[in-house]
Parts: C-alpha cells; sequence; structure tokens
C-alpha cells in the first residue's frame, strides 16, 4: 500500500493538474448544491419570516415541527425522493430518477427546514426589537416582513451559507435518487465514498482536500459577514 505522504502528493498533484474528470465532479457537486440551496432559501426564508414575525394558531406546533425536520435523515429523504419518482411513483413519469434534478429535489427538502428554523429564530428576535415602531407606523404584514428581511440581511446570508455548508456536504440522500452514475450523477461526497471503496485513494483525497477548502472559505465568508454586520450596527 501506498504511503499516506504518496497518496497525499499524487491526490495535490490531481488537483494542480486540473484533471478533467475531477473538474467535473466539481462543477456538478456545485451546480447541484447551489441550485438547492437558492431553492430552499425561495422557500425557507419567508416560511421563516412569516413564523417568526407573526403570532397564529399552532404556532408552536409549526416551530417544532420545523425544528425537528432539521434532523431530518439525509437516507430517509432520499428513500422518499425515490419511491415518488420511481416508475413506479407518482411522479415517475417525469424520468428525473438518477438525475442531478432528482438530487437537487433531495438535498432543498433536506435544506430547507434548516433555513426556515434559523430564519425564524432571527426573525423573530428581531421582531421583538421593532414590534413597538412597527405598531406605531402602522406597518401592514406584508410591509413587515420585507423590513425585517432587509434589516436581517447579513444574518440571513449566514443561514444561506449554513444551508450550503449542509448540502454540499450530503451523501446518504443524493447516492439514493442519483445513482452514483459516471459524467451524469457523480459528485464529491459520492465519488470519495465510491472511490475509497475500490482503493482509489488519491482520486477520494483529492476530493477531499477540496472539500475541505470550500469549508474553510464558507467559514470565512461568515466570519466576514459577521463582521460586516456588526460594524452596520454600529453606523
Amino acid at each position: 500500500m501506498d504511503s499516506f505522504s504518496g497518496i497525499l502528493v499524487e491526490a495535490i498533484g490531481l488537483i494542480l493538474s486540473w484533471d478533467p474528470d475531477v473538474i467535473e465532479i466539481i462543477m456538478l457537486s456545485l451546480r447541484v448544491t447551489l441550485t438547492a440551496v437558492a431553492a430552499a432559501c425561495l422557500i425557507g426564508l419567508p416560511l421563516g419570516a412569516i413564523v417568526g414575525a407573526f403570532r397564529f394558531p399552532m404556532r408552536t406546533g409549526v416551530i417544532i415541527a420545523m425544528n425537528t425536520l432539521m434532523g431530518l435523515p439525509p437516507v430517509v429523504v432520499g428513500l422518499l425522493v425515490y419511491l415518488m419518482l420511481s416508475a413506479s411513483g407518482p411522479m415517475g413519469v417525469l424520468g428525473l430518477l438518477y438525475t442531478p434534478t432528482a438530487m437537487i429535489v433531495a438535498q432543498t427538502i433536506l435544506v430547507t427546514p434548516i433555513v426556515a428554523a434559523l430564519t425564524r429564530q432571527v426573525i423573530e428576535d428581531l421582531n421583538s426589537e421593532y414590534a413597538e415602531q412597527f405598531a406605531s407606523l402602522g406597518v401592514g404584514p406584508f410591509d413587515r416582513v420585507l423590513a425585517l428581511l432587509w434589516d436581517a440581511r447579513y444574518s440571513l446570508l449566514t443561514v444561506a451559507l449554513a444551508g450550503f455548508g449542509r448540502a454540499v456536504a450530503e451523501v446518504g440522500a443524493v447516492i439514493i435518487v442519483g445513482g452514483n452514475i459516471n459524467h451524469v450523477t457523480r459528485v464529491m461526497t459520492t465519488t470519495i465514498a465510491l472511490e475509497t471503496s475500490k482503493g482509489n485513494l488519491q482520486l477520494a483525497l483529492a476530493l477531499g482536500l477540496i472539500l475541505l477548502t470550500i469549508a474553510v472559505i464558507v467559514n470565512g465568508l461568515l466570519m466576514a459577514i459577521r463582521g460586516t454586520a456588526t460594524r452596520a450596527a454600529y453606523v
């Protein structure tokens, strides 16, 4: 067996050489993840803002459900999406199983509760600060939600980045609905699992290093956004 240092050198070589297979896998991973996070934000941000800004019957139950869904097991989500998209499922006629679209659907289901629950907490805290101002100005429900979303934009960017970090590292759901098909649905996480089992540790480590780099970049952006938000609060 090759030494760790030898495998590491070969892995770095794959990255620096811009290996076409590696680039293809990275680009598909980013396309699937970014699309899923965008869809999750379109659903989760307004939903979380509404739940955070207003009181209504069964609100506590909705919050409990949102918080519970944050811990959805990826393999369960993958199984449910598989059953929906399979030939015998209600959406089988669309032919989406084992396509990037199926992977996007699975990741969206996983990330949306995270975005919605975190947004709800951010907006609820902010709404309590502005409640008297909104009441004195007679701000309507729609304008209230828009105002809260805009004022919390820096915090909500961190919510979106948290969702991205969750999605880009996902393997269980995407391998079930995507099938890990070469040049079609093979993303970084599923490739790492496959290549490790095959003993191709160089490619697996190369993709692992790229995933770690993405994690560092995401955390760096989170810190930068928080710093910007803090400075903006004192302006």
